[in-house]
């Protein structure tokens, strides 16, 4: 009997960190000794370039544009630590669903038991989360995915866009959908953008799976092409990841979130606008009567 491979989807808006966090996620899970499988379920394509030295690869859709019928192994590539790496891609500009790629892709590698055949442990849908697409909810609308995370900061619109991945999540949970894992709080470097996060993750019923503050490390290893994990192992930043890939890797029973509906959620994002303004109000105060 083949062994179970775990599936999971990273969502998260554009810009937020998304691939950044799953790219140091798939290598630090590999160096953990589990054979792992990168996703990239975004039209931009670029998911894995950073476990593949800035490398970009061909997608599944650009290949299949170019000839009538293509196998699996045309379009996984090995990364760093031998993580595989593939990248669905999408239509050509202004054409066609931007979710095609995944529903190519998935129904591809699952007509030639890819998973299988590679002996996988893990693999990692890297997926955008700030569109409302039917190809976008394809890992979990399908229960290709069991557990799904989402990578948020503090700011108003990543917090906006988990809320709208924790509907579709809801939507689907009866109908065998993926189910909710956890948030990964992204670039929280301030005591109050902590209080928001969690603050969001209370009312919405999750948790925070990690804490991972902005770091030039990060920077400096992607102008190198390469994850954190690679390029500066032993930095702080990698120890973050690596006990995120551990945690992630444990994880075993995701829940169904408690999404806030929009008025509701416009009213706590103001809520807190008040407290931050409040704060920033007393500390210019208090500078002001200490001559500051």
């Amino acid at each position: 009997m083949a062994k179970k491979v775990k599936q999971i989807a990273i969502y998260g808006k554009g810009g937020i960190g998304k691939s950044t966090t799953t790219s140091n996620i798939s290598a630090a899970l590999s160096k953990l000794g589990y054979k792992v499988m990168q996703f990239g379920c975004d039209p931009k394509s670029d998911s894995t370039n950073t476990l593949r030295n800035g490398e970009y690869i061909p997608t599944v859709l650009d290949t299949l544009r170019e000839r009538a019928t293509v196998k699996a192994n045309d379009v996984i590539f090995e990364g760093f630590n031998g993580v595989y790496c593939v990248e669905a891609g999408g239509p050509a500009p202004g054409v066609g669903c931007a979710g095609r790629g995944i529903i190519t892709a998935v129904q591809l590698f699952k007509q030639q038991h890819v998973f299988e055949d590679l002996d996988l442990d893990i693999v990692i849908y890297d997926v955008l989360g700030d569109v409302v697409c039917g190809g976008f909810a394809v890992p979990i609308r399908e229960g290709i995915a069991e557990h799904v995370f989402t990578v948020s900061s503090a700011d108003f619109m990543s917090v906006y866009a988990s809320n709208n991945l924790f509907k579709g999540i809801h939507k689907y949970s009866t109908s065998g959908g993926a189910l909710l894992g956890g948030i990964i709080a992204n670039s929280i470097n301030q005591p109050y953008a902590k209080n928001i996060i969690d603050d969001f993750a209370t009312r919405t019923g999750t948790k925070i799976m990690q804490y991972v503050p902005r770091s030039v490390t990060v920077t400096q290893s992607e102008l190198q092409g390469k994850t954190t994990i690679e390029a500066a192992p032993d930095s702080a930043q990698a120890g973050i990841y690596t006990e995120l890939a551990e945690r992630i890797a444990e994880h075993d029973k995701s829940d169904i979130p408690n999404p806030m509906d929009t008025v509701t959620l416009r009213q706590w994002a103001s809520d807190w606008g008040n407290q931050l303004l409040e704060l920033e109000t007393g500390v210019i105060a208090g500078g002001a009567k200490a001559g500051i």
